[in-house]
This record gives C-alpha cells, sequence and structure tokens, in this order.
C-alpha cells in the first residue's frame, strides 16, 4: 500500500553530511525534516564498507565534527567500527531518530512547477513532498568491479569489499584480491592473517606512504576531555599539517619529487626482495592517483603466504582466474577491491528539474555544480559534497562543515514566509566551472596517469583545486547575486 507523505525538507542520507545539514536546520529552529535512507542503518558510508581492516585515512580528531567532538577516540586514526559508533551516538544526540526514514530509496525526485514542490518517489512506491530536497548520499555507494568473460558461471563466492560477507569463513583459504587502492591496502594486511594463500592482482601500483598510526594514551584523552583548548590545538595542528600538501598538490608539483623518494623508502623498509619492490613501484608522479597511508601494506606484500601478480584479471574459468599474461590461480573465494562509480553521483535516483530536464542530460558531458551544491534548472534543489567538492589531502567533514553554511542558508531563504524558488543562475554556475577546470588543468591530477578522479575524456568532476580554506571562505556567505529567488507560486503546503 503505497504512503504518501509531506515535509518542508527532504534530506537523502544519513551519515556526515545528512547530520550535519539537519543539525544546521534544528539551529536554524526548523523541525519538519526527514532524513530518507535507502541502507536498512543509518550511517552513511561507514555504515556500508565494514571489511576487515576498514578504516579512515584521516586523523579522528579532524574526521568528526566541529560541533560534537570526541575526545575518546582510540587511535590517531580511527577504525570502521568506531567512525560508525560516533555517526550513531551524534545521531541519538541531536534526537535525529524519528525523523529517519530506513529503506526507502528515492528512486525518482520530480519538480511540480506548479505547487514548486518535489514529489519524491521511493522504489516501494511510497511518496514524499517537500518544498526543498538536499541530497547527502556521499560518492563511496556504488560499488563497481569489471564484466569479464566467464564471471556469470565463476564457481567461488566473489563479492565487493563494499559488500563484504561475513557468511564466507576465508581462513585457511586461497582467496584473489583484485585492486590495490584504498580498501585493498586496508583488507590484504587483515586477510593474510587469516588466509592459508593471498592473491593480489596489480594493474597499477599505488604511491603508499607511512601512516604513523597510533593508540591515544589515558593521559592524551584525559587532557582532550578535560581541557577543551588543548583538542581544539590538536585538531588545528592537524589540519595545517594536512592542508600543507595542497601547495605540492596545487602550486608546486615539483614537491612530488620528495613524496616519491619518501616512498620509494618506505617501499625498501617493508619488502626486502628486489623484484617484488620493482612491481609496487608507481612509474608515475605521486598526486597524480590518490596517495594512500599504510604501515602494514607492505609487510604484507612481503609474506611467503601472498603473491603479487602485477596484471589486469581478464577471465575467470570454473573456478580459475586467469591474468592478462595467461597466469592462473585456482582461488576458494574473489575479492573486488575495485572502487566505486563516481559517475553517476546520485543514482540510481532520476532527478527531473524545471521544464522536464534531467539532471542526467544536464550532466551528459560531465557533472558539475555551483560549489558543488547548486545546478541551474534545479530549484530548491542542493546537494551536499556535489561534483568537485572531493579531497586528496584533508578531511572531508571540514568540507561538509563548509558546505553547510551555504547550503543551510539557501534553504532557510526557500522556507521563509510563505516560500520561496531559490535557484542558481546559468551564468553563475557556468563561470564557476569553467575555473575549476581550468584550475584542475594543471594541477598534479593531469599529469597523466589514469585514475578515479577523471572520466574517460580525462575531466576531473571529483576533486576540489585548491586549498580547503579557499573553499571554506567561497562558502562562508551566499552570493545572491548569483542566485534566482523568487515568490513561490502557492502558499499552501
Amino acid at each position: 500500500m503505497m504512503v504518501e507523505s509531506r515535509t518542508e525538507v527532504a534530506i537523502i542520507g544519513t551519515g556526515f553530511s545528512g547530520i550535519a545539514i539537519a543539525h544546521r536546520l534544528q539551529k536554524a529552529g526548523k523541525r519538519d525534516f526527514l532524513l530518507l535512507d535507502a541502507s536498512p542503518a543509518s550511517g552513511g558510508t561507514w555504515q556500508v564498507n565494514r571489511y576487515p581492516g576498514c578504516a579512515c585515512d584521516v586523523p579522528s580528531h579532524l574526521y568528526s565534527f566541529s560541533f560534537a567532538p570526541n575526545a575518546d577516540w582510540s587511535h590517531v586514526y580511527s577504525a570502521q567500527p568506531e567512525i560508525e559508533a560516533y555517526t550513531a551516538r551524534v545521531t541519538d544526540q541531536l534526537g535525529l531518530r524519528d525523523r529517519i526514514r530506513l529503506g526507502c530509496e528515492v528512486t525518482e525526485a520530480r519538480w511540480q512547477a506548479d505547487t514548486s514542490q518535489w514529489r519524491l518517489t521511493t522504489r516501494k512506491g511510497d511518496v514524499f513532498w517537500a518544498r526543498v530536497v538536499v541530497t547527502a548520499t556521499g560518492a563511496l555507494r556504488i560499488p563497481t568491479s569489471p564484466d569479464l568473460p566467464g564471471r556469470e558461471t565463476f564457481q567461488p563466492p566473489t563479492w565487493h569489499t563494499a559488500q563484504w560477507r561475513d557468511d564466507v569463513d576465508l581462513t585457511g583459504k586461497t582467496v584473489a584480491v583484485v585492486g590495490t587502492g584504498a580498501s585493498a591496502i586496508q583488507v590484504v594486511p587483515a586477510l593474510a592473517e587469516r588466509t592459508k594463500q593471498l592473491i593480489v592482482y596489480q594493474r597499477t601500483p599505488a604511491w603508499v606512504m607511512q601512516r604513523r598510526d597510533r593508540p591515544y594514551t589515558a593521559k592524551e584523552k584525559q587532557r582532550f576531555l578535560t581541557s577543551d583548548w588543548r583538542r581544539r590545538l590538536h585538531r588545528a595542528r592537524l589540519y595545517v599539517r594536512m592542508e600543507m600538501q595542497a601547495f605540492a598538490f596545487v602550486t608546486a608539483p615539483m614537491f612530488m619529487r620528495l613524496v616519491a623518494l619518501l616512498g620509494r623508502r618506505h617501499i625498501r623498509r617493508g619488502i626486502r626482495d628486489p623484484q617484488l619492490a620493482e612491481k609496487v613501484t608507481p612509474s608515475y608522479r605521486p598526486g597524480c592517483k590518490r596517495i594512500l597511508l599504510s604501515d602494514d601494506y607492505y609487510p604484507a606484500l612481503a609474506r611467503p603466504d601472498v603473491e603479487v601478480i602485477d596484471e589486469a584479471v581478464s577471465e575467470l574459468e570454473g573456478r580459475t582466474v586467469i591474468s592478462a599474461s595467461g597466469q592462473r590461480r585456482e582461488v576458494d573465494a574473489l575479492i573486488w577491491a575495485t572502487g566505486f562509480d563516481l559517475t553517476n553521483l546520485l543514482a540510481p535516483m532520476n532527478v527531473v528539474g524545471r521544464e522536464g530536464q534531467t539532471l542526467a542530460d544536464a550532466w551528459a558531458d560531465l557533472p558539475h555544480a555551483y560549489l558543488g551544491a547548486a545546478v541551474p534548472g534545479f530549484p530548491n534543489f542542493f546537494m551536499m559534497t556535489g561534483p568537485n567538492t572531493g579531497l586528496g589531502h584533508n578531511s572531508m567533514i571540514f568540507m561538509i562543515e563548509s558546505m553547510v553554511r551555504m547550503v543551510g542558508e539557501c534553504v532557510e531563504r526557500a522556507l521563509a514566509g510563505d516560500g520561496h524558488v531559490v535557484e542558481v543562475t546559468e551564468a553563475a554556475e557556468a563561470a564557476f566551472n569553467r575555473d575549476i577546470q581550468s584550475r584542475l588543468a594543471s594541477a598534479i591530477w593531469g599529469s597523466g596517469c589514469r585514475s578515479w578522479y577523471l572520466d574517460d575524456a580525462g575531466n576531473n568532476p571529483i576533486l576540489w583545486p585548491g586549498y580547503t580554506f579557499d573553499f571554506w571562505w567561497q562558502t562562508r556567505r551566499v552570493r545572491w547575486q548569483d542566485f534566482r529567488v523568487t515568490e513561490r507560486l502557492t502558499s499552501t503546503f
């Protein structure tokens, strides 16, 4: 039976972005909002990604809300269960549970011009009406893996790291891991401890630097708890240290030579076999692909029961994985550590804006948005962490809290009085996107390697091409000259 509901603001997603915009609405005195999530539990990325070894590569005290500090982080870099528990705790502290609708996958959002509302339809057929829609779905949602010959008839169990199967015991088994990206460098050391043999398929090696993780001492945690200025100072130091990396990414890429030297030294410390060391040494400049952090990845690869095949997988046959050169390995399980689809940022939701234009059509050549948040033709529709807001050097929580100020102000304007229609202008959005792509063209990410930052045409719709404090400055308040604000066609809701 179809259920029909109304709310002033529909927030799609319950991860960090969803929590942040909900908190902003509460501060502004807005209580009529709902958070819709396709998953059976709230928490976003850190609820979905729960593979062995899953952890954050941003320090804990920086990968947390400024308005919800946590003095009790166990390590400098937190593992997935601790981050998931943190988001759950903040959700409860803000009293958001009764506003969350789980198992609620929005498949279509359609603007109704006659009433200036959005009509949201879920996969179950339920309908939500909202004055404003804010998407907070995040980018790491849609797992991707190659469609190889023989995959349909491959006999061993196979799954993606983002769809981890706890029902399959890998102890004492021969397991293949395909990929050497961010999830692979975490899951490989964890699996190597329990498998009989681990085979790692590496198409392109990544630059992996020291992580230097350690537990916080009881004395440190007590200081963070009792001295707010010490905790704030610690967070500020972490921010400055990470922000300094943007100088090499954007301003002076020649400094990546030093990063390469440190990366090679890290390889030598973890791997004594010169042939294996050569296999895992990248040939491209650091930063072109995401720089990864791990203290145990290289020692794991150096184990006698771990094999690195530096080729792509070309075919699956029965129980056998076949590489590009024809090497055959029989396995008991295969795990894809092959990342996510970042080209369809809001899929499977079909967003239909003014005059019937779809967001997919607007993004046919390249996903784009004004400050990652607004697209012309889609009134009262805003995105958290939309195109070109991703980072390769600092905390996305800083970007999220920066976006919340601008998006929150737009939402408040849309809800003011009897309501308004807020839409970014074509000229403002186009000028912003031209500037972004021009800056990206000279940055390290376009220096020649193939990475998940780039689409098939070599465009980069993912990363913010500069310093995070520049993004903070641009989003600190809304430039209303870049928007059209009109009265709603109807005052009823």
